[in-house]
């Protein structure tokens, strides 16, 4: 009976974290172009991809109000934010999760003091076009919509001991013209709730 118990709280535990899996042909591929697409933000006003996008380049970070992992790592988020912002790269926020409330979501927010926007993409529309599937995970496109890097931050889920800083990599290598080597890296994180019925897991 114990070992049942261990087996299912081992379970539970894989699908509250969990790796983005590499899903080659199914998500959105390395060179692929976005299209221009619209949503609300978290005071209600709608914006545009286009609108919201940088002179040299723009990120989507999937964000959560209630994942450990976001949490660990919305410290580094700002940070890079701020960073290259002067840069020219835009970061734009986006919540998928079908078990947070706009007033939690905004809250949350607020408690963490985001300097980009955060969207809500209602049914999980986006997440299912680009292929995300936990939080956080992001996506760098350069001044033509094109994805040039799609996963992790960086490969520390805590901050502690961080040997690849995959994102700044990319956005440095981008903007000095050179070839961004690692251009996939599975992101890690918690599950994105698309449906209420998600939110045990």
């Amino acid at each position: 009976m114990k070992r049942k118990g261990i087996l299912l709280a081992a379970i539970l535990a894989v699908f509250a974290f969990v790796a983005n899996p590499d899903v080659h042909g199914q998500s959105f591929a390395i060179g692929s172009t976005l299209e221009d697409f619209k949503m609300t933000d978290l005071s209600g006003k709608e914006h545009s991809f286009e609108n919201l996008k940088g002179e040299k380049g723009t990120v989507l970070v999937w964000l959560s109000a209630q994942c450990p992992v976001v949490k660990q790592y919305n410290d580094r988020i700002n940070q890079i934010a701020a960073d290259y912002a002067s840069k020219g790269i835009n970061f734009i926020g986006i919540n998928s999760n079908a078990t947070e409330s706009l007033e939690w979501v905004k809250s949350d927010a607020e408690k963490v003091g985001y300097k980009f926007p955060v969207l809500i993409d209602k049914g999980a529309v986006l997440a299912d076009k680009l292929g995300a599937t936990v939080t956080p995970e992001v996506y760098y496109f350069d001044t033509k919509n094109v994805l040039l890097y799609h996963g992790a931050i960086d490969n520390s889920r805590d901050g502690q001991n961080i040997t690849n800083s995959l994102l700044r990599i990319a956005f440095d290598s981008s903007l000095a013209g050179k070839k961004i080597e690692t251009t996939r890296f599975n992101a890690f994180g918690c599950s994105i709730k698309k449906t209420a019925k998600e939110a045990k897991n």
